[in-house]
């Protein structure tokens, strides 16, 4: 896994954790989900990446 691909996936994960985070405290669900949304999408990405290295 590149490390350009490591920083972005861990930027949209964390992204995704102040989405939630910020719904959480204002009461906003539709930001909460979209911040569990974002944070699943680069959990996913990043363990792609790793069986893509696996199989390199």
């Amino acid at each position: 896994m590149s490390a350009m691909d490591k920083m972005k996936n861990k930027a949209e994960e964390l992204t995704g954790k102040a989405k939630e985070t910020t719904g959480d405290a204002t009461g906003d669900r539709d930001l909460q989900a979209e911040g569990k949304a974002d944070q699943t999408t680069g959990n996913l990405k990043q363990a792609g990446e790793k069986v893509k290295d696996v199989f390199e």
